[in-house]
């Protein structure tokens, strides 16, 4: 099998992560559970992707494996996501119990991160017509690189069941479950520098 080239993106490549991750989120158990519509999910998709892990564009943070047939954004430590404009857009795009269900997931989710300074992935998606072709996993390899190099933990939710033993080939391992009223599982995950 051939190794996947992984580049660090820059601004002109945010538009290629952000539309990637959205086709690899189309079948996510917890973003089709908020977002259902297919109309609603392609309207606020890529604005949520943005406000979640673009941040980490200007560190250097996001990478796209083979010209953005995959794409990880990562947040280095001490950056953050805008939980303000992820916020509104839930408010816009989410309705009524699923709405309260799934601010309570994200709640949920802050207290599982790492006290001590991190990296943290909040999104990695590889365009569906790709998958099985180890992109996935060479993103993963990547960025765990530079976790390992600068000697700092590693940080993500799971939002699918399928993903997991990927995490956990790369050294992650499970912290617990986190699931309010109807929402799917979603899986906090830890790895230590290697």
């Amino acid at each position: 099998m051939r190794i996947a080239e992984v580049t660090c993106a820059d601004e002109s490549q945010r538009g290629a992560a952000i539309s990637v991750i959205a086709l690899a989120f189309v079948n996510d158990p917890l973003t089709r559970w908020a977002v259902p519509s297919a109309a609603s999910y392609l309207a606020a998709m890529p604005a949520f992707i943005d406000a979640f892990g673009g941040n980490g564009l200007a560190h250097g943070a996001t990478y796209l494996a083979d010209d953005g047939m995959g794409a990880a954004m990562w947040l280095p430590p001490g950056i953050q996501p805008d939980e303000e404009r992820m916020g509104s857009l839930m408010q816009e795009h989410v309705a009524g119990q699923t709405l309260e269900d799934l601010l309570a997931v994200f709640e949920q989710m802050g207290r599982y991160h790492p006290e001590v300074p991190h990296w943290y992935l909040p999104l990695i998606g590889v365009d569906p017509a790709c998958q099985g072709r180890g992109l996935g996993s060479a993103l993963m390899r990547h960025a765990l690189e530079r976790c390992d190099a600068d000697g700092v933990q590693a940080y993500l939710e799971s939002s699918n069941p399928r993903n997991v033993p990927l995490y956990e080939r790369h050294g992650f391992e499970a912290l617990g479950v986190i699931q309010v009223g109807g929402s799917p599982q979603v899986i906090p995950m830890s790895r230590r520098p290697r």
